[in-house]
């Protein structure tokens, strides 16, 4: 049997068909309008009647970043795009001859690599997808954990530091301004206006301006061995290393697998994930250190993930 999965971005939409192995075999992509619910929703119609007259599907399977309603038909809340208490799911049902379940995207990617990529093997996971901001995912004894209203596996906003930083959702100290790529652009900034000698290359890298430091140059310095980029790559590991520990302590994941964009980095964020998970691990002497790995299933897992759950 054949689905669709389409992956909902801040600025591009992409569906593509999934066979029950994982496996895309058709592929289209629309711009985000992020602005508007409605034409959101027209771009992923639109998406999947392409699709569509090329392939007999069952369903599709929505990955969208917001809160998801335990119905899986409802988005709730979206920080980023102008989605409150919306319909997705019977609204898009409505233009189309095909059953639609949405998923919250770290969800359906969480999904993907459990069931295809780098936790296949594992019947207990925590996904935690370090990207612009920080994603998590939760499989427990082989169910995708959901929770009460939906919105189980939003580890972005544990409290990491009382009266910390302020995040975008109103709180302060929230795992995300520590552990994402946002946090390692604003920390190596801040130590590259101060001038000390270890984040020179950083800076001479960037042309002298701290505005253009981003995340994969902060990586490829780490690459060639910067001791300033590497130094900025292993602060953050030590929080995804304490993180994940505090997580581990409640839940006992089998497999610990990072994805998103800094996990480019490889071990150089995740040999110090594993030092620090080590040492913050309640009862660790009694316990069976779940391994750091590497997501597999890359940029295509929402779209994996979201398909295989409507199938």
């Amino acid at each position: 049997m054949l689905s669709i999965g389409v992956d909902i971005g801040g600025t591009k939409i992409a569906a593509g068909v999934v066979d029950e192995d994982g496996r895309i075999l058709d592929r289209t992509t629309r711009r985000t309008p992020a602005t508007d619910p409605e034409l959101i929703e027209d771009a992923v119609v639109d998406a999947v009647r392409e699709l569509q007259a090329s392939h007999q599907v069952v369903g599709v399977g929505i990955g969208a970043a917001g809160f998801v309603g335990s119905d899986r038909r409802t988005v709730v809340f979206a920080a980023n795009l102008a989605w409150r208490d919306c319909a997705l799911a019977d609204d898009v049902e409505s233009q189309l001859d095909l059953p639609v379940v949405v998923e919250n995207d770290a969800n359906a990617a969480g999904w993907a690599e459990y069931r295809f990529g780098a936790a296949r093997d594992s019947r207990n996971m925590l996904m935690l997808t370090v990207g612009t901001g920080l994603g998590g995912a939760l499989v427990l004894e082989g169910g995708l954990v959901r929770g009460e209203g939906g919105f189980a596996g939003e580890v972005a906003h544990m409290t990491a530091v009382p009266d910390g930083q302020w995040c975008g959702c109103g709180r302060q100290g929230c795992l995300e301004q520590y552990t994402s790529g946002t946090a390692l652009v604003r920390s190596a900034r801040r130590r590259a206006r101060t001038g000390h000698e270890l984040y020179a290359p950083l800076l001479a890298a960037a042309d002298g301006d701290p505005k253009k430091i981003d995340g994969p140059l902060i990586t490829h310095l780490a690459e060639q061995g910067d001791a300033g980029a590497r130094a900025l790559l292993a602060h953050l590991g030590e929080w995804l290393g304490f993180g994940a520990a505090s997580i581990a302590a409640l839940l006992d994941p089998g497999t610990i697998v990072i994805g998103g964009g800094v996990s480019a980095a490889g071990d150089l964020l995740l040999d110090p994930a594993r030092d620090a998970y080590d040492r913050h691990l309640t009862a660790r002497a009694h316990r069976t250190l779940a391994p750091f790995v590497v997501a597999s299933t890359g940029n295509e897992a929402g779209m994996i993930g979201a398909a295989d759950l409507a199938r």
